[in-house]
């Protein structure tokens, strides 16, 4: 069977197997629900997960691939268990076929021992019962989700090798995943299917503006590819009803304020079918919203996740509306001091860089050193604390010592997540205030500054975006892998 054939057949039968045991625990939910009986012992071995395994027993020398991903660290089986693979589904081809393809594996599917939480069916709808489901009743007869074996050990770096167990083929398994894909509902008002592989991550309502006018403009346009906008509350435009929306009329109905961090999607394919639009998610301040949002984002294995949003600059010569494009992170938010502790490098990505600059360019039509002016590389500092500046006596030594050129409460979270978690990351931040010199956000000095310098951050950051969609695979950098990389990105 030719490589292709032989991984769309294993692709097909994963999705056939979720199928089956999503649909079994949801008949049996609703039958309980009926008034009818629990399941029993038998029944429940009906709502498992799927697994693939991947088994390399070579006869020679290992290949020598130079790829980032799709890269076995040694002979024996690898495996994974799979959640939603018709969504996946090309990811899963893609991730799967160099395997086959390179070294000859061999594929195995069925069924796992770990059992689907009743939630995960039960949020997505089973008809009409006669009675409320009660929390703890379901319990004593269903699986229920167990923090226990919900984990990122894989991507810390704490999964160890026990006899003969297979090594880990993903960095998250099934009830990883779909833990985080209920999250993404929770917090973004939006069905997690709709997120894009191209994010933008800001911390002010004011891009979640200028991110709908650009996408009824782009739909409009009747550029290949895009389809449809949506909005929280998964209220949707599209294409053919672009050009006569209101935006501010979309941004009123939307009920954005009902959550934590809303997102917005701008919705495109490829000729292939796959997925190739941008979502934008306001996540509001702070590093505890940074480092939730990114730790269920990447569960769907995004191209790339930016930061565009503001900051405080730092150096006397900086101006308001200037930019900083962080080249480095001194880490002061605390929030991920255990997992990728402040003496790990967090390093630059030189195709995210040079595409921000690019797009810097393209977008202000500055050059050379008119475009030094105003966009500036350097270290940005990330806090914990809003109010920084009322100790900035005991602050003042380290942020010297570091040549620190903008200080803001996300960027360098976001980052130590896009390397923790293997997805490519930058920082783009837009100077709104100098807290070191006297010059603050006034209310009108920042409606003008507002006005003036959202609409050409964010187009900078889509521009980059789609610098970067033009040569996608050269982006995931061997960077950020380690040396027991699991072979799936």
């Amino acid at each position: 069977m030719e490589a292709v054939e032989e991984v769309s057949v294993a692709v097909e039968r994963l999705i056939a197997l979720h199928a089956e045991a999503t649909r079994a625990l949801r008949e049996a939910l609703a039958r309980y629900l009926d008034g009818g009986p629990p399941p029993d012992a038998a029944e429940r071995l009906k709502f498992r997960y799927p697994e693939i395994r991947v088994t390399y027993q070579p006869t020679g020398p290992m290949p020598r691939i130079s790829r980032a991903t799709g890269k076995l660290q040694a002979p024996g089986t690898y495996a994974t268990t799979v959640t939603q693979p018709a969504h996946f589904r090309e990811y899963l081809i893609h991730q799967l076929s160099p395997l086959v393809e390179d070294y000859g594996a061999a594929l195995e599917v069925g069924l796992s021992a770990q059992e689907i939480p009743y939630p995960y069916v039960l949020e997505a709808g089973i008809g009409q019962s006669r009675r409320a489901p009660d929390g703890a009743d379901l319990a004593a007869f269903f699986p229920v989700p167990l923090l226990s074996v919900v984990g990122d050990e894989v991507a810390d770096g704490l999964w160890e090798q026990r006899g003969d167990a297979p090594r880990p083929l993903a960095l998250f398994d099934a009830v990883r995943v779909d833990y985080s894909l209920r999250r993404l509902v929770h917090y973004t008002g939006c069905d997690w299917s709709h997120v894009q592989p191209w994010i933008l991550l800001t911390n002010y309502h004011r891009y979640v503006d200028q991110f709908i006018r650009h996408g009824l403009e782009r739909l409009a346009s009747g550029a290949e590819g895009f389809e449809e906008m949506i909005l929280p509350g998964n209220i949707r435009v599209r294409r053919d009803e672009a050009a006569n929306a209101d935006p501010d009329a979309l941004i009123a109905a939307s009920p954005w304020h009902r959550f934590q961090m809303p997102a917005y999607h701008l919705v495109a394919r490829d000729a292939e079918g796959a997925m190739q639009g941008t979502t934008l998610v306001n996540i509001g301040v702070g590093p505890s919203n940074a480092k939730t949002i990114t730790d269920h984002l990447a569960v769907l294995r995004p191209h790339c996740w930016l930061m565009v949003g503001h900051c405080g600059g730092l150096r006397q010569s900086q101006r308001m509306g200037d930019y900083v494009l962080a080249h480095g992170y001194l880490r002061r938010d605390r929030i991920l001091d255990a997992l990728v502790p402040t003496d790990v490098p967090v390093p630059a990505l030189a195709e995210v860089q040079l595409a921000l600059q690019a797009a810097a360019a393209q977008v202000t039509g500055e050059r050379a050193d008119a475009l030094k002016r105003r966009l500036r590389t350097g270290t940005v500092v990330t806090y914990d604390d809003r109010n920084w500046e009322l100790r900035f006596s005991q602050e003042r030594r380290v942020i010297n010592l570091s040549r620190a050129i903008g200080v803001d409460m996300e960027s360098g979270t976001i980052a130590a997540q896009g390397y923790r978690l293997r997805v490519p990351y930058g920082t783009l931040l837009c100077i709104s205030d100098k807290p070191l010199h006297g010059e603050i956000k006034l209310p009108g000095a920042a409606n003008a500054f507002y006005e003036r310098a959202v609409g050409e951050h964010l187009r900078i950051g889509l521009a980059a975006l789609d610098i970067l969609r033009a040569d996608r695979h050269g982006l995931h950098s061997r960077k950020l892998r380690s040396f027991d990389e699991p072979p799936f990105r």
